[in-house]
């Protein structure tokens, strides 16, 4: 069975980003996080995780539509 609830460690292996950088996503609001237990301890839901990859992919292609644009 594959786990609903990710570590920020596990977001920091499947993103390639650094402990501050994956904190610094759930701060900000980017990528929605839960915090269990003690004081830093955070959990994002992988399909929350999916979701934001998805979010990132959309916005990349957004900017490349519009450089093209651009470049016109």
């Amino acid at each position: 069975m594959t786990a609903r609830f990710l570590t920020l460690e596990s977001v920091q292996e499947v993103l390639n980003i650094s402990s501050q950088q994956a904190y610094a996503l759930v701060r900000s609001g980017d990528l929605p996080a839960i915090q269990v237990g003690g004081r830093g301890v955070w959990r994002v839901e992988a399909t929350e995780l999916e979701n934001y990859i998805a979010r990132q992919y959309e916005a990349s292609r957004q900017r490349a539509s519009q450089a093209r644009a651009s470049d016109a």
